[in-house]
């Protein structure tokens, strides 16, 4: 592509997957990505500390970026099920993720982003109706803050093990809940593809009218090797689903399906995380090395 990819996306990433918070301050964190001309989008998460989220605002007054807050990791470290089949427990995730959403809007967040929990064999259906619950909740609130709600899309029995995946559920659901609000929407994760058995041309297609946020990442999904299962390890890493040529596939699916919209760009975050020994920032450049490369060949 001879025009920049700032044209057609937000560029972003998740600053707690880039600067893992065992290993990075959040706020040194998110100060890096506002450092970061190449980048145009940051996501944040919960902090718990005042002075923390004091000092992100901080940074994002000034910062020029888009924010986006994903509650994702509240739903994993506090092991919430905002499918649970038992109502009390369905209420108290919905409850915390309602919290979360105004600490979403505190940091001038545009859009919120949750996910399923616990894949449900038995009483699926009734887990599905469950989720749309929690869904309608946040939306309904969403709206009055005017946010978006996107519910990422994840595996079902490979890592995360969660209701929503694969694709065509995803669709299915999606399409109930634009029956009931406008403001809700699935994220789809290009790293959660090979966990999902699918690819980019299916996932994107079976999903394309309720798109509106994009992740990219690699992942390992051959048993037994480092990294194995939802880790988002970088691009190129040893036994890695996707590198260059996944991303270009996905790019020109994107293209097809004409996600490429100069008027109202996506967005598009990076989702690697260093492994053990690996360096943030030269992961994060890694990142943004593929990046290029596959939209050059365009």
């Amino acid at each position: 592509m001879m025009e920049s990819i700032h044209k057609y996306f937000r560029l972003g990433t998740l600053s707690w997957m880039s600067f893992p918070t065992d290993r990075y301050d959040p706020v040194d964190a998110v100060r890096h990505i506002a450092r970061d001309g190449d980048l145009d989008a940051v996501e944040i998460t919960d902090y718990k500390d005042p002075e923390v989220k004091k000092q992100i605002r901080h940074i994002l007054n000034q910062s020029h970026l888009s924010v986006a807050y994903g509650a994702q990791p509240v739903i994993l470290g506090e092991n919430l099920n905002p499918n649970s089949l038992d109502e009390p427990e369905r209420r108290m995730a919905q409850e915390r993720l309602l919290e979360a959403m105004e600490d979403a809007k505190s940091f001038g967040a545009s859009g919120f982003s949750f996910m399923a929990g616990a894949w449900c064999r038995e009483g699926k259906e009734e887990a599905l109706s469950q989720l749309k619950k929690t869904a309608r909740a946040l939306c309904s609130r969403g709206s009055s803050l005017g946010m978006a709600v996107e519910l990422e899309v994840f595996d079902f029995d490979l890592d995360k093990k969660v209701l929503i995946g694969p694709a065509p559920l995803a669709a299915r659901f999606a399409s109930e809940m634009r029956q009931v609000t406008n403001n809700f929407g699935l994220l789809a994760d290009l790293s959660h593809f090979p966990t999902t058995y699918e690819d980019s041309a299916f996932a994107v297609r079976a999903m394309r009218p309720y798109l509106t946020h994009f992740h990219i990442g690699n992942a390992v999904v051959t048993p037994e090797k480092d990294a194995y299962g939802d880790k988002h390890p970088r691009f190129g890493y040893p036994h890695g689903a996707n590198d260059v040529g996944e991303l270009y596939d996905f790019f020109t699916v994107l293209r097809q399906e004409g996600f490429f919209n100069s008027r109202n760009p996506v967005m598009l975050s990076a989702e690697v995380t260093p492994r053990p020994g690996e360096e943030a920032e030269i992961v994060l450049a890694n990142t943004k090395r593929v990046i290029n490369r596959a939209w050059s060949v365009l």
